[in-house]
């Protein structure tokens, strides 16, 4: 055989080897080549995901569910549900595009994969903020009435008064404008438990922080789907003398309220629930932030009331459930593959 054969053999031989090698990657064959990728994607998006994404996505499940089977109730179920698919997409496209940026829990040299990093681990306070904005949307979609009433028996019968009407008694300026502090410095909670755990690269303990966050929230979220409450800002409208008079932050908590509002979802609170889901996180993971935090946290479960916006059953429910979240969390992230930058 002449060399010239010789070197084309071995030239054609080279070429079927390469095309063997690239055929489970192409997309030119049958379709099991698409069905291998898309399944290896599938694999690695989940894989991708921790405790956190479970319980969002499980509650996403939930909601969607719900949607479906009460669809009559709801003036856009599609647009509701469409909305669910996409939020959840979004999480798991984050998740694997993070995992595919090389990131892990000590390095993140690139400008792309620190942003993937940050965004991957920042973006539960996201997550959190449109599932109880769209709460809106859905807290009749089960009961079309309010269950107010009930509370405010339950009220009475603790305390023998309506307590957000008994308070007003004590209202001064003053006094108003510190609670309403206290009230404010709910939304620092868990930005404050999760931005020290990220700075020391505490990944186990940040993640578990918001996984306790995720449970409690979810399970307060169901209960205000099925057992829907307006607060006492609108059902006892007309029982106080007036507005709360105070400072720039009283103007500051009405101008969130203003445009932040959601009529409903007002039980269990969800502000408590946060509250002491993310004081139980610091408990566990830095307790010398639980005892920074605890005086505040017992003075904006007090202001939920001070202020007209949830009942006193509200404030111990609340308690309950971001108990629950901590308690129900903690086991969840026993399970391998909790905190995916451990895999």
């Amino acid at each position: 055989m002449s060399d010239v054969h010789r070197q084309n053999g071995e030239g054609n031989e080279a070429i079927i080897a390469w095309r063997a090698k690239a055929a489970p990657d192409s997309f030119e064959g049958d379709g099991h080549g698409i069905a291998r990728w898309i399944a290896r994607e599938a694999a690695g998006t989940w894989e991708a995901c921790g405790a956190f994404e479970w319980v969002a996505l499980g509650y996403l499940a939930v909601s969607s569910s719900l949607i479906v089977l009460f669809a009559e109730n709801l003036a856009h179920p599609v647009r509701l549900a469409g909305v669910q698919v996409f939020v959840a997409a979004v999480i798991l496209c984050l998740c694997r595009a993070e995992a595919r940026s090389g990131t892990n829990r000590n390095v993140c040299p690139t400008f792309a994969q620190r942003s993937w990093h940050f965004w991957r681990h920042w973006y539960p306070h996201l997550f959190f903020l449109f599932c109880f904005e769209e709460l809106g949307e859905l807290v009749h979609l089960v009961s079309p009435a309010w269950q107010d009433a009930k509370l405010i028996a339950a009220d009475y019968w603790l305390t023998g008064v309506h307590p957000a009407v008994w308070l007003e008694q004590f209202v001064t300026p003053a006094r108003n404008e510190f609670i309403q502090f206290a009230y404010l410095t709910y939304f620092a909670y868990l930005l404050l438990v999760g931005g020290v755990l990220y700075y020391r690269r505490d990944w186990r303990g940040y993640w578990s922080v918001m996984t306790y966050s995720a449970v409690g929230y979810a399970i307060g979220y169901v209960i205000a789907i099925l057992f829907p409450i307006e607060s006492p800002w609108f059902s006892m409208a007309g029982a106080w003398h007036g507005p709360l008079q105070g400072g720039p932050v009283t103007a500051t908590i009405n101008f969130i309220e203003h445009f932040g509002r959601v009529r409903g979802a007002a039980f269990p609170s969800e502000h408590v629930a946060g509250s002491v889901a993310a004081l139980w996180g610091a408990w566990r993971h830095r307790r010398w932030l639980f005892w920074v935090m605890a005086p505040l946290v017992l003075c904006m479960c007090l202001s939920t009331v001070w202020g007209r916006y949830h009942y006193v059953v509200d404030v111990f429910a609340g308690m309950v459930t971001g108990t629950l979240g901590y308690l129900i969390g903690g086991w969840i992230m026993k399970t391998r593959g909790a905190v995916s930058e451990e895999m």
